[in-house]
């Protein structure tokens, strides 16, 4: 279903996904309210470099909150409206989680079920949500398909992901809210995460330090890059699920349901080798990397590969930038940012 939509607010929005969606929202003249508490999980700096391109913008208002205050979220919701509302703030990271799983419910868990509540009361007309390719936990089944049964997580950011899904799908069937969960395939490129692999094995690269690579080597992602990410978000936002009206409770389909609920993988739809995207990474740096090989991390899963099929049929998604073009554009941006000289 399209639908009209006129103001978005975007969680997140000084996050890396996040100010992309608000960047393209706000050059197709959508007015767009930012939510982000500038977290230093890592550096707050690029946060803020990201937020200084959305500010200036009229459209554009910033709301600095943590989204498990719950009056605060409360109290905000009673003072907006949205059409939609795009959740993009999380605590991210596998490893991190094994270190710090406290943080993970707090924004993951209570702050989407404040998200949930303040979408519930203000009458929203959809609510999409950032899930991620981790829920597929210990399947091996590839590619990973949404209509496959992901109940083994194996890192409790995995299990936080898979949680909003089933709270979503609560929300669905109680009060009526269409709910859309996107699971992200390893995005990249220029204003990335700098705790994500690409981002530390430039740096380290660039600095002649040895990169660190798990399960020595055998490993695979499928890489998405930012623009494709943001294409295909922006196309799901326009499109509110409808209730499958094939949906079998005896033979239940984990993707979609009989209320207003939907589940897409949104990836490359490609995997590339790890050894590979270094060897693509080392061409477009002009420098050979040291390598520190490793066992398997804990909370780590060997490959991704994302089936796309029903992101393609609903809105048309088609990600076309190459691994090569996107790393190239990454090390060029990279570069400009932290003023490298070739």
């Amino acid at each position: 279903m399209n639908l009209d939509v006129k103001k978005v607010l975007v969680t997140g929005s000084a996050g890396f996904i996040g100010f992309y969606l608000a960047k393209k929202l706000l050059e197709d003249n959508f007015e767009v309210v930012g939510l982000d508490n500038l977290s230093p999980y890592y550096d707050p700096g690029l946060k803020k470099a990201r937020l200084s391109q959305l500010t200036p913008h009229t459209r554009y208002s910033h709301v600095h909150l943590d989204l498990d205050d719950r009056d605060g979220m409360a109290e905000f919701f009673s003072n907006h409206s949205f059409d939609v509302v795009v959740n993009l703030a999380a605590q991210a990271g596998v490893r991190y989680s094994l270190k710090n799983p406290h943080s993970y419910v707090d924004t993951n868990i209570v702050g989407f079920v404040n998200l949930l509540e303040g979408c519930r009361h203000s009458e929203v007309k959809h609510f999409v949500f950032a899930s991620s390719s981790s829920v597929y936990g210990a399947n091996t089944k590839i590619p990973f398909s949404v209509h496959h049964n992901v109940d083994h997580p194996v890192s409790l950011y995995a299990a936080s992901k898979k949680s909003n899904e089933l709270m979503a799908h609560s929300y669905a069937h109680l009060y009526d809210l269409a709910v859309t969960g996107l699971r992200f395939f390893t995005v990249y490129g220029p204003w990335g995460r700098p705790d994500m692999a690409y981002f530390l094995f430039t740096k380290a690269i660039l600095e002649d330090r040895p990169i660190d690579v798990f399960n020595h080597g055998r490993m695979a992602r499928d890489f998405t890059y930012i623009d494709d990410i943001i294409d295909g978000v922006y196309r799901v936002i326009h499109h509110r699920p409808e209730p499958n009206k094939a949906w079998d409770g005896n033979d239940p389909d984990p993707a979609t349901s009989y209320c207003r609920y939907k589940i897409y993988n949104i990836g490359n739809n490609q995997k590339v080798d790890l050894l590979r995207f270094i060897e693509i990474l080392e061409k477009c740096l002009g420098k050979e990397a040291k390598k520190n090989f490793l066992p398997m991390q804990p909370g780590d899963v060997p490959q991704t590969f994302a089936d796309v099929d029903d992101l393609i049929r609903d809105v048309g998604f088609r990600p076309t930038t190459s691994i090569e073009e996107g790393l190239k554009r990454f090390v060029a941006w990279y570069r400009e940012y932290y003023k490298i000289a070739i």
